[in-house]
């Protein structure tokens, strides 16, 4: 991993795009966000887009109740996203984003709905529905009378710049959400493409995310 003060400084906004293999550690992935975003604010590095996969681990982010928690049986990290309880772990594609909104467009509310945007683009890569549901941040797919999670969101802006970004359910074990009220919401399910009998390799995923992405916010560079 390249050190922040080998990054040269950005002469536009061209993300780079970085897939970093194996499971990393939750708090090593803050500690560099936290760095990279202090530098892009700064002038000092260019906007990120950063693709992870995490051991099991609950984060509880600023708004999380303790009786979210029912049971404790992996990590619980209290991290400085917004939103409440969600979990990371193998099969689920962690997307961190790291841009900077003064030079896009300097509104929180429109960069949630354009990370909304993205994740429902990628599904659509796959023949699955994403959608909305007023109320409740992150994709939701209708699965007759009832509907599940299959992505969440949670963010951070400092000095309008973002970090923290989306969570993507490829083929997670479902069975580590009962252990928290994934996102406060206790009458809706979690969902993942294997889970809706769309088997694709995480490289696929990575795919239509970068294509997706791309059609949102605009073209990448190779990390």
């Amino acid at each position: 991993m390249a050190a922040l003060s080998d990054i040269a400084k950005p002469a536009m906004t061209r993300p780079e795009w970085r897939v970093r293999a194996g499971l990393l550690d939750y708090p090593e992935a803050v500690a560099f966000m936290e760095a990279r975003a202090t530098a892009i604010a700064e002038s000092q590095a260019c906007e990120m887009v950063w693709l992870v996969e995490h051991p099991p681990i609950y984060t509880a982010g600023t708004s999380a109740k303790d009786a979210d928690l029912i049971d404790a049986r992996f990590p619980v990290f209290k991290t400085g996203r917004g939103g409440q309880f969600t979990y990371h772990g193998p099969g689920q594609r962690v997307g961190y984003v790291m841009l900077d909104l003064k030079r896009r467009k300097a509104d929180v509310r429109v960069y949630v709905r354009d990370l909304e945007e993205w994740l429902i683009r990628a599904l659509a890569r796959f023949g699955v529905k994403g959608e909305r549901r007023a109320g409740r941040v992150g994709i939701w797919v209708a699965r007759g009378e009832r509907e599940d999670k299959i992505a969440a969101i949670g963010v951070r802006v400092r000095k309008w710049v973002t970090f923290h970004g989306v969570s993507f359910n490829v083929d997670p074990d479902l069975s580590h959400f009962t252990g928290i009220v994934p996102c406060g919401v206790r009458e809706h399910g979690v969902t993942s493409l294997a889970d809706l009998g769309v088997p694709v390799s995480m490289a696929e995923a990575d795919a239509a995310l970068k294509g997706a992405f791309e059609e949102v916010f605009g073209p990448v560079r190779p990390g």
